[in-house]
């Protein structure tokens, strides 16, 4: 008896989880429909507008379109809306996997310093012409980006290993980084010429105007390396969810995992924002988003948060089309616009849970 009710429960939760897990993948194949919708609206505005069948002809059959719409389709357009899809999954990717190793809702590229280091070694080039790295002049601003970009992380790693260091600490690291260097880069604009200080405003404020094939092969390239060795360890980054001590009983190297963890992390963030400068907020909301949908099971989450990432760059691209005919405006300037209310909520909802 006590037999047959174990396997009627055992029956019972596989039929639960069966149902569970269809759900979560029908969420996943729902916000790949809104992003592949999103590109081609991304990609069907601008000064001038075609409808959503001249796009995708255009893709699908370029040889049924006139020259001009083949040549905006394809040279302008297309490299665009393709550089808000990677650059949002970088950046969602890296936000996802920074707050299951950290243990902190907060962490992202954005709020850890990251970004601000990566704006810092920018302006270094375009104020200043300093090359952290030697390098030909039209690749110094991304590759000083870079560099930045990595020693900030490899920092902030370096003293998580440390004895003693919790997590609370490494965010307020974090925050200490922003700061130093945002009145780094402030320094700089203060001695940069105008034409200098133009250039640094602008990249600092995050567009993807300048996007080119190779930009977003290497973003996606990053990707492609990147997300297989996330899915390999999606059992132990689930189970390091159930805090350090629990992961180690289950056979999970904790100390290995969080530093591969966080040198895929600096890649993921860094490249992208070498690129197109600093947008914020797509690390920290994307992944809120991904687990209220499909909840901590990295399986699920993993590519939720690649695709919530996606979506609202997207989306988010489109959006800087629309409200100004005629203009794109920064696409920096609108993320922070949606994600400083979202990081108020968050503050406001983690100190409730705490009294």
């Amino acid at each position: 008896m006590a037999l047959a009710v174990e396997n009627a429960s055992k029956a019972a939760g596989g039929v639960q989880y069966r149902a569970l897990a269809a759900r979560r993948s029908i969420i996943l194949i729902c916000l790949l429909a809104a992003l592949c919708l999103s590109v081609a609206v991304d990609m069907a505005l601008g000064p001038a507008r075609y409808t959503l069948e001249q796009v995708l002809t255009a893709i699908f059959s370029p040889e049924a379109v006139s020259n001009q719409i083949r040549v905006v389709i394809w040279d302008i357009r297309m490299p665009i809306a393709l550089m808000a899809v990677t650059v949002g999954a970088c950046l969602s990717l890296a936000g996802a996997q920074m707050q299951t190793i950290l243990a902190n809702p907060l962490a992202s590229p954005f709020t850890l310093g990251i970004s601000a280091a990566a704006s810092f070694g920018a302006a270094l080039a375009l104020v200043g012409g300093v090359a952290v790295f030697p390098v030909a002049l039209e690749f110094m601003v991304p590759i000083n980006a870079f560099i930045m970009a990595m020693l900030a992380s490899l920092f902030i790693y370096g003293v998580s290993t440390m004895r003693g260091v919790t997590v609370e600490t490494i965010v307020l690291l974090g925050i200490a980084l922003v700061f130093t260097f945002n009145a780094l880069l402030s320094l700089l604009e203060y001695l940069a010429s105008e034409q200098a200080l133009a250039a640094v405003v602008f990249w600092t404020m995050g567009s993807l105007t300048k996007a080119t094939w190779m930009k977003v092969g290497v973003t996606a390239a990053v990707l492609v390396v990147c997300v297989p060795l996330f899915a390999r360890q999606a059992w132990a980054l689930t189970a390091l969810r159930l805090g350090d001590d629990k992961a180690a009983s289950l056979g999970v190297n904790v100390r290995r995992l969080r530093l591969q963890t966080m040198m895929l992390v600096s890649l993921l963030a860094a490249i992208p924002v070498s690129f197109v400068g600093t947008i914020g907020f797509i690390g920290l909301v994307g992944p809120h988003i991904a687990r209220m949908l499909v909840g901590e099971d990295q399986r699920f989450f993993l590519p939720a948060s690649v695709l919530c990432g996606a979506l609202l760059l997207s989306v988010t691209s489109v959006v800087s089309k629309m409200l100004i005919p005629g203009a794109i405006l920064p696409i920096g300037v609108i993320t922070a616009l949606v994600g400083v209310p979202f990081f108020f909520s968050l503050i406001f909802t983690n100190r409730r849970r705490a009294w």
